[in-house]
């Protein structure tokens, strides 16, 4: 039963290579071009995004594919006649749908593709987070890398932790941190002057579960998607006892996107975790560097503690943050923050001064 829950993950469109927000902030500038899309790592896989034909529409869900054409899998539905079992206007109505709807959405987009109709491309369309309001916190994990943790050493103000621990880190960010894939980065000088990047791989849960077993977490995966846990690290650092909720719960402070990728469409071992600022690369590491991997942490986090669908889980970010450097670097307005994540895509935010 298990095995066939990830065969359904896996399915897609053959052809395709596959509130609204808490993120006000992602409709205030044109939205960047995408650029090239990433290959997937099988045809077997689907790129699912949450978007707009314009910014005061609706969002709807739409599989993208290699050439960067959207098939809208509401309209698409109509087209066929097929009452759909989700909502096509919600992602997490889809991840609660199950096995059921991913084959729906799998047998539409397989056909879609084949029709010679025209169709919007990423770049015409507003694209939104996949999840654009989570039901709940975003879990993140802290200290995945090993060279991040050395880096941070010097350069944390709490300086409890001095051995690698033993279990994976947790922490929470507020819902109102979720962002569009191309949505501004709120700057407020009278808060915080210390915004610094974090480039991360985020997971996406399918099915419930408590107490998941290593070998079974990949079974509970919906999908993958870039993500970037942006921090103020005066906040975080040197205000409210040195705890990290609030340094990294500012509204806007995770975007994320600019589709999820099933799991059939990409090899976790292949994906390099990328940041840049204003063009200059920040960070970049594999996947296989991560200490605790997905399962892992998939299994720890759920110890005693039910994952729902629709939980998204940030994995941890690689050497390179601002805050070690030597000086130390932040962003400040004006300065665009691109994370990309291979196999995936590539998100694109601007700082932007509030007041």
């Amino acid at each position: 039963m298990q095995e066939n829950r990830r065969n359904f993950l896996k399915l897609g469109a053959t052809s395709a290579a596959v509130g609204v927000l808490g993120q006000a902030t992602a409709a205030d500038a044109p939205q960047p071009q995408v650029g090239a899309i990433a290959p997937l790592a099988a045809q077997l896989g689907l790129r699912l995004a949450t978007f707009s034909p314009s910014k005061d529409e609706k969002p709807r869900i739409g599989v993208v594919l290699d050439n960067g054409n959207l098939i809208d899998i509401g309209a698409e539905a109509q087209r066929a006649r097929v009452k759909l079992m989700f909502d096509p206007t919600s992602m997490l109505s889809l991840i609660d749908s199950g096995d059921a709807g991913i084959t729906q959405v799998h047998a539409l987009a397989e056909k879609g593709a084949l029709l010679r109709i025209a169709r919007p491309h990423v770049n015409q369309v507003q694209l939104w987070s996949p999840i654009p309001r989570p039901r709940a916190n975003i879990y993140a994990v802290g200290w995945n890398y090993l060279d991040h943790f050395e880096e941070g050493k010097a350069a944390r103000a709490d300086k409890v932790v001095s051995e690698y621990p033993a279990n994976p880190v947790f922490f929470t960010k507020g819902v109102n941190t979720m962002n569009s894939p191309f949505g501004s980065i709120p700057f407020d000088a009278g808060n915080s002057t210390q915004v610094d990047w974090e480039a991360e791989l985020a997971v996406v849960i399918g099915r419930a579960g408590r107490n998941i077993s290593e070998d079974q977490a990949l079974n509970h995966v919906f999908g993958y998607t870039v993500y970037n846990d942006t921090t103020a690290r005066d906040i975080q650092q040197k205000r409210h006892g040195g705890q990290w909720f609030k340094g990294k719960s500012l509204d806007g402070y995770g975007p994320m996107g600019p589709w999820i990728v099933t799991p059939a469409g990409i090899h976790l071992d292949d994906c390099r975790i990328i940041s840049r600022v204003n063009g200059v690369e920040k960070q970049n590491a594999s996947y296989q560097q991560m200490y605790f991997k997905i399962p892992r942490v998939i299994a720890e986090l759920s110890r005693g503690m039910t994952l729902e669908p629709g939980d998204i889980i940030t994995t941890g970010t690689p050497s390179g943050v601002g805050f070690s450097r030597k000086p130390p670097e932040f962003m400040k307005p004006g300065d665009v923050m691109e994370t990309e994540v291979t196999g995936i895509g590539i998100l694109r935010n601007l700082i932007k001064a509030e007041g």
